[in-house]
Order: structure tokens, then C-alpha cells, then sequence
């Protein structure tokens, strides 16, 4: 067994202080989406005002695992989450596209430092033989704050400015749980252990390509899909639960795919989960005669493409035991942070040219790379 009681306690502090974050999130950034589309902003333009904290991060990450070697986790932690309160707070006040999109900016510099901080630490010390379910409900926690993030609009009967502000109080919650954490030696990186994410991503490149498909059905479809649903004629709380819906289905996929990892062989695991994402995008031509497709083509874009950014960090931490954990584990959130930040432009261009079924054939083609992707990682 790996990892030490302080080690692991320092993670679910962050984990917790994340989903407090992620929940955050996944609740403004739909609404955001909506006041955008409702503004008179196409769904090219509300993808491309996504993609800016995903793109800061895909920027910034393959810095980080330096940052961790000369700051420490805890250090690199708090910084991060100030940035995010930062950036929170210019959604809550400010109003428009322009003070958003730099609060965006400013939110994604947060985002890259608290995200490989976490996952760095928890590939560090989770016990090996349980490495896939540890991080499978982490992923869940995660995946539980995606899911009600975006309902509790509708369920609490907020409007949007009152959502961005209960979106202030979130990060400031995270900020009290790092400002707390207290410093160890125990909790740093090693000076020779931190290695690069260009070393990384030249050793695994097909798993980074596999959490690339990942970020681009989790995270890069959530923004367009409401504002879709807002250009159909729903109200912002019902199109936010589109998004909503792919939450849920990363909230009920993480922990099965973790145990899966443990238990199957990991060419099959991977095969299996693109081939579904490959079935879900050609249902999707179909939301035009049928709306309610659109919502669970979302569960499983959520849950599966949730689950091979999973799947994929834990063959990391197994490729790269004992070195160079936070680079390999940077590489990762590379590939998935990119499939988020291009996920949204892609798919709000091919929505607004060719309707849901160009929406369809994009995502299809994506899915079908994800196969190859698999079987190239693991022959």
C-alpha cells in the first residue's frame, strides 16, 4: 500500500475544495451560456467564449509540473484558488462578453493549478491494486457536482446574477479549505520526480489522444447543447439541464470504469467506452424528430467521455509509478483540457452550419478516432 494518512488526508481536502469548485462552475457556465445566446450571440460565439478557461489551462499546464517542484502542492494550491475567486467574482459583477471573457482568462490560470495539484497528488498516493477505484470516486465526486451544478437554477428558483453569486460563495468555501491546509514535506514533490509534460505526452501519446476525446464529450459540449436548447425555445433553467445531463452521466460512470480498470483488461475498457460514445453521436441525428435524445445522448457523453479521462489517468500513474508523477499526470489534463478548449468551437461551428446533424458527424468522426486512438495505446 501506497501513500501515507497525511498524504492521502491533504487529497481529499483538495478533492473536496475541487468539487466545490467543479459544482461551481458547471452551474455559471451554462447560465453564462444562456444570457449570451439570449444576448443575440450564436453558438459559435458562446463555444468559442467556452473554450477560454479550458484553453488557459491547456496553455499554462505544461508549466506546472515545475511549479510543484519549487512551490509545493499546498502553496500552488491556494494560489490557484484565489485566481478562481478572482475570476468568479468578475462573472457575479461584471455584465457582458468582454468582462467575462478575461474573467474566464483569469479563472483558467486558477483552474490549471488546482487541477494537476490534485490529480499529481492522488496518482501519488493511492495504493496501486485500488489506484483505478480511488480515482474512480474521486472522478464520481467530481461527476456528482457537473450533474447538480447546472440544476440547482431550476431547482432553487435562482435567476442568472443570483447563480454567479452563489457561484462566489462556492470558491470562497474552496479558498478557506487550502488557506487551512497546512504545508508538509511529506506532501511535495521530489526534485526528480516531477519530470515534464512534453517528456510525458512523447512516451504515452495515444493515451493523451484518448483524454483528448474525453474533455471534448465531458467538457466540450455542455455550453453549446444549452444554448442549443435555449435557440429551441427552452427556458434557460431547462436548457441548463442539458448540461446538466451530462453531468449526471459522469457522476454514474466514474467509479464503475475505476473498478473496470482493476479488473479487466485495459485494451477492452477503452474499446468498449469509445465504441459507446461512437453510438451516442449517431443518435444525436436524431434530437430534431425526437428533443429527449438530446439529453441522453448528454448521459452518455458525460459518463463515458468522463470515463476515459479516468481510465486514462489511472494507466498514467501506472505508467509513470514512482517518476515523474505530476508531469505524466500534466500530460493527461493536457489532452483533456484541448478536447475541452476545441470541443466547444467544433462543436458550436458544426452546429450552427449544419444543424444537429452536422453536430453528429463531427462527434462520430471523433468518437471513431478514439477507437483507433485505443487500439494504437494498447496493441
Amino acid at each position: 500500500m501506497r501513500g501515507s494518512a497525511s498524504g492521502l488526508a491533504l487529497v481529499w481536502r483538495f478533492g473536496a475544495a475541487t468539487t466545490l469548485i467543479v459544482m461551481a462552475f458547471a452551474m455559471a457556465g451554462p447560465v453564462l451560456a444562456v444570457l449570451l445566446q439570449q444576448a443575440g450571440h450564436g453558438t459559435a460565439f458562446v463555444g468559442a467564449f467556452s473554450m477560454l478557461t479550458f484553453l488557459m489551462v491547456g496553455l499554462l499546464i505544461p508549466v506546472m509540473p515545475r511549479v510543484l517542484r519549487r512551490f509545493g502542492a499546498v502553496h500552488t494550491y491556494r494560489a490557484g484558488a484565489t485566481l478562481q475567486l478572482i475570476g468568479v467574482l468578475g462573472y457575479a459583477i461584471g455584465d457582458g462578453a468582454a468582462i467575462w471573457s478575461l474573467s474566464s482568462v483569469v479563472a483558467g490560470c486558477g483552474a490549471t493549478a488546482l487541477w494537476n495539484t490534485t490529480e499529481a497528488l492522488l496518482a501519488k498516493e493511492a495504493p496501486p491494486a485500488m489506484r483505478g477505484r480511488v480515482m474512480g470516486l474521486y472522478q464520481t465526486a467530481l461527476g456528482a457536482a457537473l450533474a447538480l451544478g447546472p440544476f440547482l437554477p431550476g431547482l432553487l428558483r435562482m435567476d442568472g446574477h443570483v447563480v454567479l453569486w452563489v457561484a462566489v460563495a462556492m470558491v470562497a468555501g474552496c479558498l478557506l479549505l487550502a488557506v487551512t491546509a497546512q504545508p508538509h514535506a511529506a506532501h511535495e514533490p521530489a526534485s526528480g520526480q516531477a519530470g515534464t509534460t512534453w517528456q510525458a505526452l512523447r512516451s504515452v501519446p495515444w493515451l493523451a489522444a484518448l483524454a483528448f476525446c474525453g474533455g471534448v464529450f465531458e467538457a466540450g459540449l455542455g455550453a453549446v447543447s444549452a444554448a442549443h436548447a435555449s435557440s429551441l425555445g427552452a427556458s434557460l433553467q431547462a436548457a441548463a439541464s442539458v448540461a446538466g445531463a451530462i453531468g449526471v452521466g459522469s457522476f454514474l460512470f466514474q467509479y464503475p470504469a475505476g473498478w473496470a480498470a482493476d479488473h479487466w483488461p485495459v485494451r477492452r475498457v477503452f474499446t468498449t467506452a469509445t465504441l459507446l460514445l461512437l453510438v451516442a453521436s449517431a443518435a444525436l441525428a436524431f434530437a430534431t424528430r425526437a428533443p429527449w435524445v438530446l439529453w441522453a445522448c448528454g448521459v452518455v457523453w458525460g459518463g463515458v467521455g468522463g470515463a476515459l479521462y479516468t481510465l486514462s489517468m489511472v494507466q498514467v500513474a501506472h505508467a509513470f509509478e514512482d517518476r515523474a508523477t505530476a508531469g505524466g499526470t500534466a500530460a493527461m489534463i493536457t489532452g483533456y483540457t484541448w478536447g475541452g478548449t476545441l470541443g466547444p468551437v467544433a462543436g458550436g461551428s458544426a452546429l450552427q452550419a449544419g444543424g444537429v446533424t452536422g453536430l453528429a458527424l463531427w462527434l462520430v468522426l471523433l468518437a471513431a478516432g478514439g477507437i483507433v486512438a485505443a487500439r494504437r495505446a494498447f496493441r
